[in-house]
């Protein structure tokens, strides 16, 4: 008998551990996750465009492709391979960051220059010509899946930075929570902002009040403003994560002096303003200063990445440059 209570008292230390263990895997999933917002922000922004012109049956099927294409990308590629790079070669995991930080920079700033500058897009325009439907679903789909995979590399890279060393199966799962939990959240939102006009139109035409039927109209015509909205919140959030990854990036290397010299800006104007919004205005100046570095870095990275790097990738891949999303 008293051997089983001390089977028993083992099996509660055990399953105690386990719940603590569990516990700080969520706590380290949350507040890496938290860290990646920026990214996460951009990917919710950009993935509605892949669905825009297709029949409305085939917006959820659509998304629900490039859910799992993002899961295999974060869970079965990029998963793995940030736990190797972690374990045998931690210092590639700054450069890396750099490395998708800039191109968050230039994604980010030909945005803006599109904006300021429109023309045309071959690419988009050659698109457009495509008479399959189904052929151009599919297109449409791994080109954001191959988006996806270079906006998670950056998310599980920012995540797998803030997740501090520990036993690898607690890294690896706080390192897979945290991308599942991502990714749910990003393709969720995703999925009510497309259908966001057809509940809006269905609303119009079965609500029963005066109010749902207004309140239906409103999403309809609420819609193309949001996705302009969700547009620029977008851009700003690449500009100002890139900016931030690359200004942390320098100051880890041994270069601080643009990373000092914002935080040394950001501490005077907190200090210009009650103490009670200090923190609000520190972390506006920082990511407004991390913004505008970002654009001038991602400006001039522009004229490389699209006359050396693109042409430059074209060779190995059959085709031309990727268009930016």
């Amino acid at each position: 008998m008293s051997g089983l209570l001390a089977l028993l008292d083992d099996v509660a230390a055990i399953a105690k551990v386990a719940a603590a263990s569990v516990d700080d895997v969520a706590g380290m999933a949350a507040k890496a996750g938290s860290k990646a917002a920026g990214v996460v922000i951009d990917d919710a922004a950009v993935t509605p465009n892949y669905v825009h012109g297709f029949d409305a049956k085939r917006e959820l099927p659509i998304i629900w492709k490039i859910t799992k294409g993002s899961l295999f990308n974060k869970l079965v590629v990029l998963l793995p391979l940030a736990l190797l790079a972690n374990a045998f070669a931690p210092w590639i995991i700054t450069p890396l960051l750099m490395l998708g930080g800039a191109y968050l920079c230039f994604e980010g700033a030909e945005k803006v220059f599109h904006k300021l500058f429109p023309h045309g897009d071959a690419e988009v325009e050659a698109d457009l010509d495509v008479k399959d439907p189904a052929h151009l679903e599919e297109e449409r789909v791994r080109g954001a899946i191959k988006t996806d995979f270079i906006l998670s590399a950056e998310i599980m890279t920012i995540i797998l930075s803030q997740i501090p060393e520990g036993a690898l199966w607690m890294q690896a799962a706080a390192l897979a929570l945290a991308g599942v939990a991502i990714t749910a959240v990003v393709y969720g939102a995703v999925a009510l902002i497309v259908k966001m006009d057809d509940i809006g139109l269905f609303l119009t035409r079965t609500a029963r009040t005066g109010f749902g039927r207004a309140f239906g109209r409103g999403l309809v015509r609420g819609m193309p403003k949001l996705m302009t909205f969700l547009s620029t919140v977008g851009t700003a959030a690449m500009l100002w994560v890139g900016g931030s990854i690359i200004l942390h990036g320098m100051e880890v290397l041994g270069w601080p002096v643009l990373y000092d010299a914002i935080h040394h800006v950001a501490e005077a104007a907190a200090h210009g303003v009650p103490e009670k919004f200090s923190g609000a205005m520190s972390w506006a100046v920082t990511a407004l200063l991390d913004g505008i570095f970002g654009l001038v870095l991602g400006a001039l990275l522009i004229p490389v990445a699209t006359r050396v790097v693109g042409p430059f990738l074209a060779l190995f891949s059959g085709g031309s440059k990727p268009a930016a999303h």
